[in-house]
C-alpha cells in the first residue's frame, strides 16, 4: 500500500449539474487555469508526458469547445483544409466515432484505416508507413496493440500522434472522465476517485494523470493483475509531488470507502478471450453493486469507458442516477476534439477560464 496524507478536501455537492448551468454560474472552487499552455506540434502517447497546467489547458479548450458548439450552435471550422489518418488495429465504438465525427464537425477530413487497408509493419514498415504519412495528412490517431509501435510512429513521423488506445495506456479516455466529473462535481481537487478492476491501461492513465488534478486515487485490484510497477513507481512520485493520496489495495470495499467516483472497466480486454474463465474467477466479488458504493460517500458517482459487461457493474448502479457513463461516452467527442485543436493550431478558448 502507497499512501499519504489527503490534502485538504474541498466540500463537494451532490446534487447533479448539467454543463451549461456550470459554465453559467462558474465553478466552484479550485484554481483557475491562469494561461492555456501551447501544445501545437506536440504528440500525445501517454499523460504521463503533460504538466498539470497543460491537462488543465485540454480539458478546458474541450469545455470551450462543446460550449460553443453544441450549446452555442456555433460552426468553428478550426482543422479545415486538415486531414487526420486513423489506424485501427483494434475495433472501437467511441474512439471511432469520436474522432472521425469531431474532426469533421471541425471542418477537417477523417480517413479511416483498418490493418488490413494499412497492413502495418506487414507489408510496409513501422517507420515508412509514418514517412508516408507525414506527407499525406497533418496528425495521427493509432488504436494499436503495442504502445512500441506509437512510440515508433512518433520517432519517424514529422506530425503529431494520439495515442487511441495501446496495451499500456489510454489518455483520450481518462481526459473524457476528468471532464466529465468536472461538469458533476464543479472541481476536481480534493475528489477521491477509486478504480476496482484490472490493473490495465485505463488504470494506468489515471495513475499518471489524477495527482496532477489534485484527485486521490484509491486502486483495488487482483492479486496477479496489479498495474505495472514502472507506472505504480511513477504514480507514488507523483502523488508525493501534487500531495495526493495513492493507495493500493486487493480489497474492493476498503477502495471504495469515503470515494466520490466508482470506476471499473472490462475485465476482459481485447485479446484476452481466452483467459474469459480464469478472469471471471478472479474476479469474483469485484461487481460494483449499490452494496458497494453504501461504504462512499454520500455524493459518490460511477464511471465506466464501456463497453460493459454485467460482471464489472449490476444494472442497479449502471442505469441509476448516479451512473454518468453516458455523458462520459459523449465527451470522448469533445476532449479528443479538444486535443486536435490543441495539437494542430494556435486556438485560445473564448470562454471562461476553469477552475480546478
Amino acid at each position: 500500500m502507497y499512501f499519504q496524507r489527503f490534502a485538504s478536501k474541498s466540500l463537494i455537492s451532490g446534487s447533479l449539474r448539467t454543463f451549461e448551468k456550470t459554465l453559467r454560474r462558474g465553478f466552484r472552487s479550485g484554481v483557475a487555469v491562469q494561461c492555456g499552455a501551447s501544445l501545437k506540434g506536440r504528440s500525445c502517447l501517454t499523460l504521463k508526458d503533460f504538466t498539470s497546467e497543460e491537462i488543465k489547458t485540454l480539458l478546458w479548450l474541450s469545455a470551450d469547445l462543446k460550449d460553443r458548439i453544441k450549446r452555442g450552435k456555433q460552426y468553428l471550422p478550426l482543422l479545415q483544409g486538415k486531414s487526420i489518418a486513423m489506424i485501427f488495429e483494434k475495433r472501437s465504438t467511441r474512439t471511432r466515432m469520436s474522432t472521425e465525427t469531431g474532426f469533421a464537425l471541425l471542418g477537417g477530413h477523417p480517413c479511416f484505416l483498418t490493418a488490413q487497408d494499412i497492413h502495418l509493419g506487414v507489408n510496409e514498415s513501422c517507420a515508412d508507413t509514418a514517412r508516408v504519412l507525414s506527407g499525406l495528412c497533418d496528425v495521427v490517431l493509432a488504436r494499436v496493440c503495442s504502445h512500441s509501435t506509437l512510440e515508433e510512429l512518433d520517432k519517424e513521423c514529422s506530425i503529431p500522434i494520439i495515442n487511441g488506445l495501446s496495451d499500456l495506456y489510454h489518455p483520450i479516455q481518462i481526459l473524457a472522465d476528468f471532464l466529465t466529473l468536472q461538469e458533476h462535481y464543479g472541481s476536481l481537487a480534493g475528489l477521491t476517485l477509486s478504480w476496482i478492476g484490472d490493473g490495465n491501461n485505463v488504470l494506468h492513465s489515471f495513475m499518471m494523470t489524477a495527482p496532477k488534478l489534485g484527485v486521490h486515487l484509491k486502486v483495488a485490484t487482483p492479486k496477479d493483475y496489479e498495474p505495472e510497477r514502472s507506472v505504480v513507481e511513477e504514480a507514488v512520485r507523483l502523488s508525493k509531488k501534487h500531495g495526493t493520496r495513492l493507495v493500493l489495495t486487493s480489497e474492493p470495499t476498503e477502495a471504495a470507502r469515503d470515494s466520490n467516483v466508482l470506476v471499473t472497466d472490462t475485465w476482459v480486454s481485447m485479446g484476452q478471450e481466452e483467459e474469459r474463465r480464469k478472469r471471471l474467477q478472479d474476479f469474483h466479488g469485484y461487481q460494483i453493486t449499490m452494496q458497494t458504493g453504501s461504504v462512499a460517500q454520500p455524493d459518490w458517482t460511477f464511471l465506466h469507458c464501456l463497453p460493459r459487461k454485467k460482471e464489472e457493474v449490476d444494472d442497479d448502479v449502471f442505469y441509476s442516477s448516479r451512473s454518468l457513463v453516458f455523458p462520459e461516452a459523449e465527451n470522448r467527442k469533445w476532449t479528443i476534439m479538444g486535443l486536435m485543436v490543441s495539437l494542430l493550431t494556435d486556438y485560445k478558448p473564448q470562454t471562461p477560464t476553469l477552475k480546478f
